[in-house]
């Protein structure tokens, strides 16, 4: 070869390629030969081309080989854990559940009130379950039973992610793994339970037949009512066996299983629309499993279950409370039913038994000893009541019905009766919280003054609003005070007061002090201020409360201590805010005081200590309400009237023996009794009030009249002279401009009053009437006559020898 041939080039300092055909800058071949030029010279060694070194983002991103050796490590350690699980865990002997204990629900002073937790469970052979109820079963828990695994991994993750992403807690198990749980397990919520459940769940599909499971399932499935088991359940929903269930009741006992207490119609007949939406859900399913026919689906109609009947453990006033503690733990978080329901729990409650035993004297002397077997009004009578220690929150007595096992529904907790005008003083406490003005642009304060005539159209900023609410028996009470409206309950003062204030802020009002959020019939229109809303007797005593203690709130506290086995279970720590200023709060009470003093709650004053008060009756008098309070204690009671039979709402005429039956009767009076009798051993305590500053407006104080009517100038009449003062008349043939308010001052006791200056040029105004004695009082309130071209002048106000007012 030639020495050119033989010749390589310098190595570039600068690293850059070769010259076109000195093969430099390619890849080496195989056996270190050069893919052009042939075998490589020099030392003889192999060249090899460094790998480019990841730069940027790309260091970040795995390679595939990093990413295949993650995933093989995963899918190794899975296995090797399922292996490990499956032989580790066996199938274990049934747990407490199946021989549940019963549950002791004490006083604050550790007496016992309750006991129960007695298991209500009878087993059946499957085959003695209707088809038709096997299948709701199916469509409102597992469809796919039959067919699927005894684990459905798909479900339980898509539930997991739904519950970490906030979707809220969603269940993702099969029957058999329910099953598992009910029976083998227990109703905690831990990693380590539900590892158990899976690997137990497998290892039973694997022992055991669909039909097994499936029956273990329905003979050990909690319903409600203490009822385990369809069996149970069919005795205590419908009083029959299941086998003679029909498709109707087989779907509703299938959708109990879904929230067993919360979907019971009888308990909770609030939450109906949830439970017929449920039962929907179920039917639906077995339509589209091709379990019900279509035409059968739309025949079906939803089968009301029959009223409890409960054991006489819970007779009395027992039933009622231990009903309450449960709902408590399980909305509180504590302790849900099914957890609660496996027994052994010591549960001490706030509840004193020497307030309690007064509150049941009290009903019964002042509203049960008073009905009679031969009034059919009197069969409609119920009764509910809460009392509530202000600072604390501690429900210190509750009252439910007459007895537990006849009436299965609480009074106390029930959300299904208008609570009326109780409601008013959350208007007057909006109003001085958001600093609220009238029409005219008065500020509002028990002093303010509004018209209060009987159908007297409410008018907002754009005019009149359509709304015209009726006084009770339809009284006019002429221009008169927030504190004398709030005396007498004048619902056409209160509602325009709502408007003024606006609906929307009276509601937060009411939610902050202790109104649920979605009370119903809670709206935001003018209507709010005479209590459509239907709140539960515990709900006013926790508002009530809430003024109680000038202002702060705090949820209200049932449940004071709970054990089992020794081991004290972690309750929430009651925190309270400042929900309203003091100064609202205490002016609303001052002018409560009024209402007992001299108002429509006088029947109050035999509590025997200041106490401050609101009468209530709901529409067509189906309840009738006090709420009222002293420093030390906050209580409500409610008489509602609804017929035994149907379970419907009724009028409380001639209950009880009279006419009508409202708050400031058999409610004031058994509130009086009741506080009287639980703070007979306490010191009477006077109410530390600091109301707002110019609670009384900063004019001349209002000049009332016998009938409590005043001269002063209504919300939506402009005033021309401060209220409390009545302008001279005109000297004789002194042009007055129309409109001019220019009437004469009332007579004195009924006694003709003085001639009114007629319209301009035109002749004087009549004389007004001598005031009529009554019960309401009658008033001189003829129109001045019209003068020829002159304005259209009232008449004097000549008012009447004040009588008995409505209540």
């Amino acid at each position: 070869m030639s020495d050119a041939s033989q010749h390589w080039d310098p190595r570039d300092p600068s690293g850059a390629a070769a010259a076109p055909g000195s093969g430099r800058g390619k890849p080496p071949g195989k056996n270190g030969e050069n893919r052009e030029n042939g075998p490589s010279g020099g030392s003889g060694k192999k060249q090899r081309t460094k790998r480019p070194r990841r730069t940027g983002w790309r260091r970040a991103v795995p390679t595939w080989r990093m990413t295949l050796g993650t995933v093989l490590g995963l899918a190794l350690l899975l296995i090797g854990g399922f292996f490990a699980g499956y032989h580790l865990v066996d199938i274990p002997a049934a747990n407490a559940a199946a021989t549940a204990q019963s549950n002791v629900y004490l006083y604050n002073d550790g007496s016992v009130i309750a006991r129960d937790g007695e298991v209500n469970r009878e087993k059946v052979k499957l085959s003695q379950v209707p088809d038709t109820v096997q299948h709701a079963v199916l469509a409102a828990e597992d469809r796919d039973f039959y067919s699927e695994r005894a684990v459905d991994v798909k479900a339980m993750v898509r539930a997991g992610w739904n519950t970490v992403t906030g979707k809220g807690k969603q269940g993702g198990s099969t029957i058999t793994q329910q099953y598992v749980k009910n029976y083998y397990l227990g109703q905690e919520r831990t990693v380590v339970r539900k590892a158990k459940e899976f690997f137990i769940a497998v290892k039973l599909d694997r022992e055991e037949t669909k039909d097994q499971i499936f029956e273990g399932y329905l003979n050990t499935s909690y319903f409600g009512r203490n009822a385990y088991g369809i069996q149970a359940a069919a005795q205590a929903y419908y009083s029959k066996n299941v086998e003679d269930l029909t498709t109707a009741e087989g779907a509703y006992l299938a959708s109990l299983l879904n929230a067993p207490s919360a979907y019971d119609v009888v308990a909770h007949p609030d939450n109906e629309t949830a439970a017929r939406h449920r039962w929907d859900y179920v039917l639906d399913g077995m339509v589209k499993e091709d379990w019900l026919d279509a035409a059968e689906r739309a025949a079906t109609r939803f089968p009301t279950p029959g009223e409890a009947k409960a054991s006489t453990g819970l007779s009395g006033q027992r039933g009622y409370i231990v009903q309450a503690v449960e709902n408590y733990l399980n909305e509180r978080g504590i302790l849900d039913e099914e957890t609660l329901a496996t027994g052994g729990y010591r549960i001490t409650t706030t509840l004193d038994k020497a307030k309690q035993d007064a509150f049941v004297e009290a009903v019964d002397t002042n509203v049960m000893a008073k009905t009679s077997a031969e009034r059919e009004a009197d069969r409609n009578v119920r009764v509910g009541g809460v009392s509530i220690v202000p600072d604390t929150g501690a429900v210190v007595a509750m009252y439910g019905g007459i007895d537990y096992t006849k009436q299965y529904v609480s009074n106390a907790t029930r959300r299904d009766y208008q609570v009326g005008s109780v409601f008013k003083p959350f208007v007057l406490a909006s109003a001085v919280v958001n600093d609220s003005t009238t029409q005219d642009g008065r500020r509002i304060t028990p002093d303010t003054v509004y018209d209060g005539s009987n159908k007297r159209m409410v008018v907002g900023p754009q005019g009149p609003t359509g709304y015209a609410p009726a006084n009770e028996d339809d009284v006019d009470y002429g221009d008169i005070t927030v504190r004398t409206a709030t005396d007498k309950s004048v619902n056409s003062v209160y509602a325009q007061m709502a408007q003024d204030v606006g609906p929307g802020k009276v509601r937060d009002t009411a939610v902050a002090l202790g109104i649920p959020t979605d009370t119903p019939d809670l709206t935001a229109s003018p209507s709010i201020a005479l209590g459509p809303a239907n709140a539960s007797v515990l709900d006013m005593a926790e508002a009530y409360a809430t003024l109680a203690d000038h202002g702060r709130h705090g949820s209200h506290v049932l449940v004071d201590k709970v054990t089992k086995n020794g081991a004290v279970i972690e309750l929430p720590e009651r925190t309270t805010d400042q929900a309203i200023s003091r100064e609202a709060a205490d002016t609303t009470t001052s002018v409560l005081r009024s209402v007992v003093e001299g108002g429509t709650g006088t029947a109050a004053q035999a509590v025997g200590r200041p106490a401050v008060g609101k009468t209530g009756t709901a529409e067509e008098d189906k309840a009738a309400w006090f709420a009222g309070y002293t420093p030390d204690l906050a209580t409500v009671v409610a008489v509602m009237g609804q017929n035994p039979d149907t379970g419907a709402q009724t009028p409380l005429y001639g209950a009880l023996g009279l006419p009508r039956l409202n708050g400031g009767g058999a409610p004031a009076e058994t509130w009086a009794a009741y506080t009287e009798a639980a703070l007979r051993s306490s010191p009477a305590r006077q109410f530390d009030l600091k109301p707002a500053p110019g609670s009384a407006e900063d004019e001349p104080p209002v000049d009332e009249n016998p009938d409590g009517s005043t001269n002063a100038s209504p919300s939506t009449r402009p005033t021309t002279a401060p209220p409390g003062t009545t302008p001279s008349p005109p000297a004789a043939g002194t042009p007055t401009p129309p409109g001019t308010d220019t009437r004469g001052p009332g007579g004195t006791d009924g006694t003709t009053g003085t001639a009114d200056s007629g319209g301009t040029n035109g002749p004087a105004g009549a004389t007004g009437a001598t005031g009529n004695t009554g019960n309401t009082g009658g008033d001189g309130d003829n129109a001045g006559a019209d003068g020829s071209g002159g304005g259209f002048i009232e008449g004097v106000r000549g008012p009447g020898f004040p009588g008995s007012q409505p209540v």
